[in-house]
């Protein structure tokens, strides 16, 4: 399967109540570049997040973006010190009968109960709010997971992109194969046409002087090795099935397309620089054209 470097997948994931929503991004890149933005809380996990990335994507610009809410009370226990709180009220109690108010009249003076211990409970380090301690395994599994779901939905849209790339490829290799074969179909016809004209302007220059046949023959042949083409046209044909076969082995075969791509120009270029004949030249730029615009296509596959 030929897959996209492009692509977006999104994944919820909900547990110990925590609601993880994961976000991947990619674009195109020479090789693998993976950023994973966590809270700061997670970064114990960062390296066993980006080991996964690896394992599932083989070329791009990866970006993975972490947003996880945490359910109120599930992340933080209220811990009341009970010996700080009876210390703060035994020294209002002293400082009341050092004011000479009374206990009655500076801590009582009507309250009740419960409002005595919500001014107990206004004192700093009276009640403390602490994370408890987790199983970070258990976190990291939870965080892969989540990151699992986003990335089958990230592979699912590149699978679809990269067929789409893997069609227009073989439609414009199908293109130049044609090309090809008229280029091959015409080659002939240009030494031929090269001959006559040759025997023709022997024949003005000589006037009425007896042609020497050989010296035509000799030229003809060496013009006709000179511009023979047979060898690039083999060799862009054994291209073109090398495509072909990449493009149905699928996998991570961007960069191996793309080498072959610059032999596909470079064959190309020969034929160019060889031919004599308008119509093999037109041809050619046709041919090149397509090359070109496969070499677009083979950029975006990882």
């Amino acid at each position: 399967m030929i897959k996209s470097m492009t692509g977006y997948g999104r994944g919820e994931y909900l547990a110990h109540g925590r609601e993880m929503v994961v976000e991947v991004r990619a674009v195109n890149n020479r090789y693998l570049d993976c950023t994973v933005k966590l809270p700061r809380a997670y970064i114990f996990a960062e390296d066993a997040l980006k080991k996964e990335v690896q394992a599932q994507v083989a070329r791009g610009k990866v970006d993975v973006f972490f947003t996880i809410r945490e359910e109120l009370g599930q992340s933080l226990r209220v811990k009341a010190d009970v010996e700080l709180a009876r210390s703060y009220m035994a020294s209002l109690e002293s400082l009341a009968q050092a004011l000479e108010l009374g206990e009655a009249a500076a801590l009582n003076d009507g309250r009740s109960q419960m409002e005595r211990l919500k001014l107990a409970a206004r004192f700093p380090d009276v009640l403390t709010a602490e994370k408890p301690e987790e199983d970070l395994e258990a976190v990291k599994a939870d965080l892969l997971e989540a990151l699992g779901l986003a990335l089958a939905d990230f592979n699912a849209m590149r699978a679809k992109e990269g067929e789409k790339l893997r069609a227009d490829i073989l439609g414009r290799a199908q293109t130049i194969e044609a090309l090809v074969g008229e280029v091959e179909r015409r080659s002939p016809e240009t030494v031929s046409a090269y001959r006559q004209r040759l025997e023709a302007k022997l024949r003005e220059v000589l006037e009425n002087r007896q042609l020497d046949e050989s010296r035509i023959l000799t030229e003809a042949a060496i013009f006709a090795d000179k511009v023979a083409v047979d060898e690039e046209t083999v060799r862009l044909r054994s291209h073109i099935a090398q495509l072909r076969e990449m493009l149905a082995q699928g996998g991570g075969v961007g960069r191996k397309l793309d080498f072959l791509i610059q032999e596909f120009n470079r064959e190309a270029n020969t034929i160019g620089s060889k031919c004599t004949d308008l119509n093999v030249t037109k041809l050619v730029v046709d041919m090149k054209a397509e090359i070109e615009k496969i070499r677009e296509q083979v950029q975006n596959i990882e």
